[in-house]
């Protein structure tokens, strides 16, 4: 049986014991009131020899201020207050420090002392052996003539694939760093670069000062360049990253990144400074992206975004945010149950070739209300809306630098109905009013008023069979839509374009704004079909038409909506099925030929993902679509057993019979490392007159930092 004492009093009282030796039997004895901080003796036999000398053999164990120590032996002499300890020895000192030695001098308190043939260990990632090793104040673990991985050696790897040399190595558990001293970087044994002093993070902590992980960029434009992080941390709600990034062709950029949290939201800045010769006629480039928000007062949220940049071509040409459109916002808004409010001012940069900024829409502001109420005396629900809007042109020309004010009011009620046999009807109705304000634009007048009434009456039937082997919906829908004509003429900027979908087939109207209502008399039709299986998966198909009493000419032929009768909306989904998803639209007319195709597919499994798009368009010139779109999007990534992940992502436009963008990814990752290797090439597109080829490497070294965690993938030895 193990003896189990407390060591604290056993050392105090080891004087007093007698002359006489013995061996302690089974049993435990109790804590001394003067021992304060008492540590626990766990062993197979614990022996007083003369009376100041104890000494423990066989399966030991030191419990001490949650540091636990294990060893074959341990003597304590009670004059100098030491523990010689022999081996082998794990010190373990917290959840993530565990020291391992073959022999050991330490105090009674186990904080400080010598130990010869040492490892330290850390966070199970990080192993650092040496020679010998200090421990000092329980804070700093001194190391000497040392070698630092955290790659996994076995008998058919002896080589780490990479080690650091040092001939002192310090570990502060109180500020989680590693200080290296004389320190030689080597790859499979070979040495790479010397540094005299080195800084590392071990690898429980998140977040300090210091360089990140440096990268690699090559492209046509740029040619080689290096970028080299510096992060700062300011304090535990702000830091700073600081990257130069210098290339051969002579660009030199300096990148930045601010963040900062508070009580009562947070901000983040990130740019960048160039000086480089691609426009030497614009002297110095850059960019400027921020986002925040903030929690005011009443459930009110602020939220902003500014976005600008030098020239169009230089997010591109550096790989910053792919956009070619800005958007600089700032949004106030509360969301409720019953209630919705939002008020916001947007400034638009186009960065496209061919468009002119003062002829666009640059500066956009809204103001909207949305309240919704269920009135005990007529039923339903009630929905009660206010916008307030208002654009701005640069340009002072006559039509072409028209800007808009409107005003809008919409009441909306609807109740439903369930029938006896099971049928289910509605009624809708809806009040709306607008008042413009149009300037610069002779073809309109400078005021106008417009308002509109609509009401519908639907009629839906939900069937459903259940069998041993799935659930069946189907539900046909009948919906009867009358709205006025109106002789109003306004500018429309927020109607151009057009979907018709499964998601509007049944509204009162299908215009995206409030620039243009759909008029007259309609009848909408659909049926929809939903397949539930016992697996979880599902399936469904949803067909549907509207038919009007008279053709008004509201839509343009490529919405599918034009004529007395619009396409065949057919619209058929797959879900859960394996990690797989489906989704296809199309548009066909009565001749079957498609109008429209689109096409979104969803991969999600445990080795691999995969989206992809295909859109099929007929050109439209009333939407700005001079030529027939077809176009594939796909992106994918590819695990290749524990180690390897391969992606890419392809954008083909079949129109133009090339892709406008591809690129390929390879990844490794062990325990000890992760490298990233990409390449990607990007065509002549509206934002840039020139293709880019751009090839970028990474390598990180697992087990520096709590982000670089490589455990997951640690390697196993063949023997």
């Amino acid at each position: 049986m193990r003896r189990s004492l407390c060591l604290a009093l056993l050392m105090s009282l080891a004087p007093g014991l007698g002359a006489d030796p013995g061996t302690w039997g089974p049993g435990s004895a109790a804590l001394a009131q003067q021992a304060s901080q008492p540590a626990t003796l766990l062993a197979d036999s614990v022996r007083i020899t003369g009376q100041q000398t104890i000494i423990a053999r066989g399966n030991v164990e030191v419990l001490h201020q949650g540091t636990r120590l294990r060893a074959q032996a341990i003597s304590y002499d009670g004059v100098s207050e030491r523990l010689s300890i022999e081996g082998p020895i794990y010190l373990t000192d917290g959840p993530d420090t565990v020291l391992v030695a073959d022999a050991a001098g330490l105090d009674r308190d186990l904080q400080d002392g010598i130990l010869t043939g040492a490892r330290l260990v850390l966070n199970q990632q990080l192993q650092i052996a040496a020679v010998e090793a200090n421990r000092i104040g329980g804070r700093y673990t001194q190391l000497y003539k040392t070698v630092a991985s955290s790659c996994q050696v076995c008998a058919d790897r002896p080589v780490p694939l990479w080690q650091i040399r040092a001939e002192e190595i310090v570990h502060d558990s109180e500020t989680r760093q590693i200080y290296f001293r004389n320190a030689q970087f080597r790859v499979a044994d070979v040495p790479v670069f010397y540094l005299p002093r080195l800084r590392l993070p071990d690898p429980t902590l998140k977040r300090s000062t210091g360089f990140l992980v440096p990268s690699f960029r090559t492209t046509s434009v740029l040619g080689t360049g290096i970028k080299i992080p510096y992060f700062i941390a300011i304090g535990q709600d702000k830091d700073l990253t600081l990257t130069p990034y210098l290339t051969t062709s002579g660009s030199r950029t300096l990148e930045a990144r601010y963040r900062q949290a508070f009580t009562w939201g947070e901000i983040e800045v990130e740019g960048a400074y160039t000086d480089d010769e691609l426009r030497p006629a614009e002297g110095s480039r850059g960019y400027l992206f921020a986002t925040g928000n903030a929690r005011l007062p009443q459930d009110f949220r602020l939220i902003f975004d500014v976005e600008r940049v030098s020239d169009p071509e230089y997010l591109l040409q550096y790989g910053y945010p792919n956009k070619d459109r800005l958007d600089s916002e700032v949004r106030i808004t509360r969301t409720r149950r019953d209630q919705h409010i939002n008020l916001r001012v947007v400034e638009f940069e186009s960065l496209r070739t061919g468009e002119d900024n003062s002829l666009l829409p640059t500066l956009v502001g809204d103001i909207d209300y949305h309240k919704r109420f269920s009135p005990d005396v007529i039923g339903g629900q009630v929905n009660l809306r206010f916008q307030l809007h208002g654009h701005y042109r640069e340009s002072d020309a006559d039509r072409i630098g028209r800007d808009v004010q409107r005003s809008s009011a919409r009441l909306e009620w609807k109740r439903s109905w369930t029938l006896n046999n099971g049928m289910v009807a509605a009624l809708h109705a809806r009040g709306a009013a607008d008042l413009y304000g149009i300037f610069q634009d002779s073809s309109f007048r400078r005021e106008e008023l417009r308002t509109a009434a609509f009401g519908a009456a639907e009629l839906r039937w939900p069937l459903e069979r259940q069998t041993a082997r799935a659930r069946h919906l189907l539900e046909p829908v009948a919906q009867l839509v009358w709205s006025p004509r109106s002789t109003v003429s306004v500018p429309n900027e927020d109607s151009v374009v057009v979907e018709f979908d499964e998601g509007n087939l049944f509204s009162l109207g299908r215009f995206p704004g409030y620039d243009r209502y759909e008029q007259g008399t309609r009848l909408n039709l659909g049926l929809s079909y939903t397949r539930y299986d016992p697996a979880g998966w599902s399936t469904g198909v949803t067909v549907g038409r509207v038919v009007r009493m008279r053709d008004l000419g509201q839509f343009t032929e490529g919405s599918g909506l034009s004529g007395q009768a619009s396409d065949w909306l057919v619209t058929t989904h797959i879900g859960g099925l394996g990690g797989l998803s489906l989704l296809n639209r199309a548009l066909f007319g009565d001749d079957l030929s498609p109008d429209k195709n689109e096409l979104r597919l969803a991969y999600a499994g445990r080795r691999g993902e995969l989206a992809a798009s295909y859109i099929w368009l007929e050109a439209d010139p009333a939407e700005s679509r001079p030529s027939d779109t077809s176009e594939l999007t796909m992106t994918g990534k590819l695990g290749i057993g524990r180690q390897w992940v391969a992606s890419t992502e392809l954008r083909y436009d079949f129109e133009a019979n090339r892709p406008s963008r591809a690129g390929l990814g390879l990844g490794y990752r062990n325990e000890c490392v992760t490298i990233d290797l990409s390449v990607s090439h990007r065509y002549a597109s509206s934002t840039s007159s020139s293709a880019d080829t751009d090839l970028g490497l990474q390598v990180s070294l697992n087990g520096f930092g709590a982000k670089n965690d490589g455990r997951a993938y640690r390697r196993s030895c063949m023997n």
